[in-house]
């Protein structure tokens, strides 16, 4: 734990060392723009223009290993009338996890495009050659730490520190284009709309590292769980409506005010034919309360998505369908974007529920390299839970079949564990390295309360607020 301290530490000031200015004025010229700096009531200095963020992506995830790769953050600031606001946003990011996976992403936020509202546009490439998956319905679904089944189905393990048990294959090519506008002259109260476009290709685990290891995913598929028809993935497209109420006083650092998102998700199937059209309902509220000035705000979320009509594949069902969103990944709840602490990708089902509660202390405030930073410290507490079960009794029933089949795993529970869902909770503590209200370096830790949604620690090393 202290190593990773230390290294959240080091990585902080790294980035705020390599996320400078890109100036391309004269040494001379420099010298005459600090005279022209101007400043706001707090003291703070009004970004104009362009501002440039190169920097190296150096994170760190429990559950996905080390990342390394390239970032790019541009922003446009315009005449400054609207700092910390900007007239837009740009960010390009190429990296990789040291335990697989592997990120090409572009995202932009437009605020000058939509009168009195915003355009978000997000293009997405994920190989991820483990991806979590430990089976339907929370609680319902058994989890053995480092258990694994070897030799071909004649033996198994609950030791197996190599364990590709938990892991499927998973690639995702992700496009999402999303607006919001004002209605009427309603200030707060917005209308929104939005596409987006999934590829999933799914498989077994391939790596050789997990060679003659049978997993949970080819229990699933084996059994029928996870259907013929869509154990390879497919193609989901979505069209998106909904209403927004956003009184926040700022957008990637909020210290008051409330958002709200209620989105209708409708994913016919126009592409695959396989009958798994279906329609969802999302809904998020955000409610930022001070508690001392700026310096101290308790912040918490309150989300929930239903399966409303239709038949959703089991790739589909791993997606949270809100209009926008801060983190990288939009998997359903567990890991760093959603319950920090239990395992990613945990707690699935066609309906979830989720909360977060942080308390965000802004310890300190300075200026470096013409910039504007502050250092957050917030402890958090997280929870979760499946609200509308997913073939449940199929997964009942796959567990007699398993025990029939497969005399060797009658006496432990791989698909069903008879447990009664309820809420998965986890605590920590975060850091947070904040440049001009907008750039947020995060570090946070967590651990679960309950063996069953993991073990230890889990640390989670990159960008921006969960909310």
């Amino acid at each position: 734990m202290k190593k990773l301290l230390t290294f959240a530490m080091l990585l902080l000031i790294s980035f705020g060392l390599a996320a400078q200015t890109t100036e391309t004025a004269k040494p001379k010229k420099e010298k005459k723009a600090k005279k022209e700096k101007i400043y706001n009531e707090k003291g703070e200095i009004i970004k104009k223009g362009w501002n440039f963020g190169p920097l190296p992506v150096v994170g760190f995830r429990s559950d996905m290993g080390f990342q390394y790769g390239v970032c790019m953050d541009v922003f446009n600031y315009g005449d400054g009338s609207k700092y910390p606001g900007y007239n837009f946003k740009l960010n390009f990011e190429i990296s990789t996890y040291t335990k697989g996976s592997s990120v090409f992403r572009f995202y932009s936020y437009w605020n000058n495009i939509i009168p009195k509202g915003k355009l978000f546009v997000d293009v997405s490439y994920f190989i991820d050659k483990k991806f979590d998956f430990y089976g339907f319905n929370g609680y319902a679904a058994p989890y053995h730490k480092d258990f694994a089944i070897v030799n071909d189905i004649h033996d198994f393990d609950y030791g197996m520190k190599n364990s590709g048990f938990y892991g499927f294959s998973r690639n995702q090519f992700r496009f999402v284009a999303s607006m919001q506008r004002q209605i009427g002259d309603i200030k707060g109260f917005y209308y929104g709309a939005g596409i987006a476009y999934f590829n999933n290709k799914t498989d077994r685990l391939k790596l050789s590292t997990y060679d003659g290891q049978t997993t949970l995913y080819d229990l699933y598929c084996l059994t029928g769980l996870i259907r013929e028809d869509e154990k390879d993935g497919g193609n989901v497209t979505q069209f998106k409506a909904g209403l927004i109420y956003d009184t926040k006083d700022y957008e990637n650092d909020p210290t008051r005010g409330m958002y709200a998102e209620a989105v209708i998700t409708a994913a016919p199937d126009m592409i695959d034919g396989k009958n798994y059209s279906h329609l969802t309902f999302t809904g998020v509220f955000q409610h930022y309360v001070p508690l001392y000035k700026e310096h101290l705000t308790f912040a918490y979320r309150i989300g929930a998505q239903n399966v409303l009509a239709g038949d959703i594949p089991f790739y589909a069902m791993l997606n949270t369908n809100t209009l926008f969103f801060k983190k990288m990944y939009t998997d359903a709840l567990g890991g760093a974007s959603t319950v920090r602490g239990i395992n990613r990708n945990s707690v699935i089902g066609q309906g979830f529920a989720w909360l977060n509660l942080d308390i965000r202390w802004r310890m300190v405030n300075f200026k470096f390299i013409n910039q504007n930073w502050c250092v957050v410290l917030n402890p958090f507490v997280d929870g979760g839970m499946v609200t509308q079960a997913f073939r449940l009794d199929e997964q009942k029933k796959s567990e007699q079949l398993i025990d029939g089949t497969l005399p060797l795993l009658s006496d432990v529970d791989v698909v069903y564990s008879d447990k009664k869902e309820v809420p998965h909770w986890a605590g920590g503590i975060g850091l947070k390295l904040i440049m001009n209200k907008n750039f947020v370096v995060s570090a946070e830790f967590a651990k679960p309360f309950d063996k069953l949604d993991g073990a230890g620690m889990a640390s989670y090393i990159g960008f921006n607020y969960i909310f």
